[in-house]
């Protein structure tokens, strides 16, 4: 069971953390897919609308290369300086302008696409890559390279027209995040896949402090049909229940709860981000709803509470995924959703998945930083328990009696309150009775 949860959670983890974005900051609930063009374009010192003009395969000796004729440039590579050690910033010291050889002295592919450096983009100029790339005449290409001594092109992507009206009109990535995402709002699932998955992208990668702000003008009609669509990118669905429970109103209730408490068996990307929608929208109320069907229920239960029977008439087991993404939009809603339930109610919720031994570790490491210690006592039962007796489990139950045995008094002869006591003396136990465990959960833990 904990290999399950273990490589569950970490397919999760890498599908809501993304390459290489702080998710600390970005959209929680969204799943990045890639880094968006705005800021692609900003680090390449070259940008530029071209068509295929022909292509040679590799023969074995000799770089298979592409040739393509420029249509406009975007960002001239004189706009930026030469890349190259000890060179002043601003220099434009004319660039070179012969072609890198297609092979090496051994006649292979190099490593890297080195073409002539444009001095003036001028439309006609060709630019032929060291790599092969099927087409046809008049196939439009978005090209970006980074200025050395020469251009150093990255893969072509493919444009249409659509596409490139839309990157020629890119905001600034220096003007305000909520007007860059206002221009962004419009293209979501526009039909051209590149277009909605870069609009996707920067409301992924923006801070939910500036997006929540701007549910008055979030499209909610739209959103209603994007998360009942099954044509909606599931990456793209923790985002639009967001947004719909940032805009929504009582009418949208009946609609996320039928998307939230679905019968199903199958993982479904973005059902953190429809929940935490749902908890926003209707508050203590859905959560009151969430305990029944997802946080206490172990089987997949109907609208009315009674258990979903699969073919054979047994009890459909609710699946890890369903039961985790509901533990999300609780944090979630600790985090960034203040007030909009009550801390204690949601720390309610909490509880009850020490039920779910695949869980507890994750479980009691929020209790303990969301400072409930109602549970010390439970959790020394569970400490060893027959479900309960793994090495994670036992550690992150040490570590919740260190937080809650610290004290830091705020005033001159101030009393700890009655849990630190009490943590105290469940310390003392546990190291007593496991003092390998209690020794390896205090290693490398620090309070603040």
């Amino acid at each position: 069971m904990r290999t399950v949860r273990s490589v569950l959670a970490a397919a999760i983890a890498v599908m809501c953390v993304g390459s290489a974005i702080p998710r600390s900051t970005a959209c929680p609930g969204c799943n990045p897919t890639s880094v968006p063009l705005s800021e692609q374009f900003e680090q390449a010192d070259v940008v530029v609308l071209a068509k295929w003009v022909s292509a040679t395969r590799s023969n074995g000796r000799t770089a298979g290369t592409t040739t393509y004729e420029l249509v406009s440039a975007l960002k001239a590579p004189n706009e930026a300086p030469a890349k190259k050690s000890g060179e002043k910033v601003g220099s434009t010291r004319p660039l070179q302008l012969s072609a890198t050889s297609p092979t090496n002295e051994a006649g292979e592919k190099p490593a890297e696409t080195k073409t002539p450096a444009l001095v003036n983009l001028e439309p006609g100029e060709k630019i032929t890559l060291i790599r092969f790339r099927a087409g046809k005449k008049g196939d439009q290409f978005l090209l970006t390279g980074s200025r050395t001594t020469a251009i150093e092109w990255n893969s072509p992507l493919q444009a249409t027209d659509a596409t490139y009206a839309y990157i020629a009109n890119l905001p600034k990535r220096s003007q305000p995040t909520r007007e860059r995402l206002a221009y962004f709002m419009d293209y979501l699932e526009h039909p051209d896949q590149l277009i909605s998955s870069d609009a996707y992208s920067e409301f992924a990668v923006a801070p939910y402090k500036v997006i929540a702000p701007m549910a008055d003008i979030m499209p909610r009609e739209k959103l209603r049909t994007w998360v009942t669509s099954t044509d909606t990118p599931g990456a793209h669905m923790g985002l639009y229940g967001l947004m719909l429970g940032l805009c929504g109103t009582p009418d949208d209730v009946t609609l996320f709860e039928q998307q939230v408490f679905q019968s199903s068996q199958e993982f479904r990307l973005g059902i953190h981000g429809l929940t935490s929608g749902y908890l926003l929208l209707t508050g203590t109320e859905g959560l009151d709803r969430l305990d029944r069907l997802k946080l206490s229920a172990k089987y997949v239960l109907d609208a009315d509470g009674n258990p979903v029977l699969d073919k054979n008439g047994e009890k459909t087991p609710l699946p890890f995924t369903e039961t985790y993404a509901a533990m999300q939009a609780l944090r979630f809603m600790w985090t960034y959703a203040e007030g909009r339930i009550p801390q204690e109610r949601l720390r309610e919720s909490m509880r009850l998945l020490l039920e779910r031994p695949e869980l507890a570790d994750l479980v009691i490491t929020d209790l303990a930083r969301w400072r409930d210690w109602s549970v010390q006592d439970r959790l020394m039962d569970l400490y060893g328990a027959e479900e309960y007796n793994i090495p994670s489990i036992k550690r992150a139950i040490v570590r919740y009696m260190l937080v809650g045995s610290k004290f830091k008094p705020t005033g001159k002869d101030e009393k700890p309150p009655a849990h630190v006591e009490r943590a105290k003396k469940h310390l003392d136990q546990l190291r007593e009775q496991d003092p390998k465990t209690a020794s390896d959960a205090e290693r490398f833990f620090y309070l603040n």
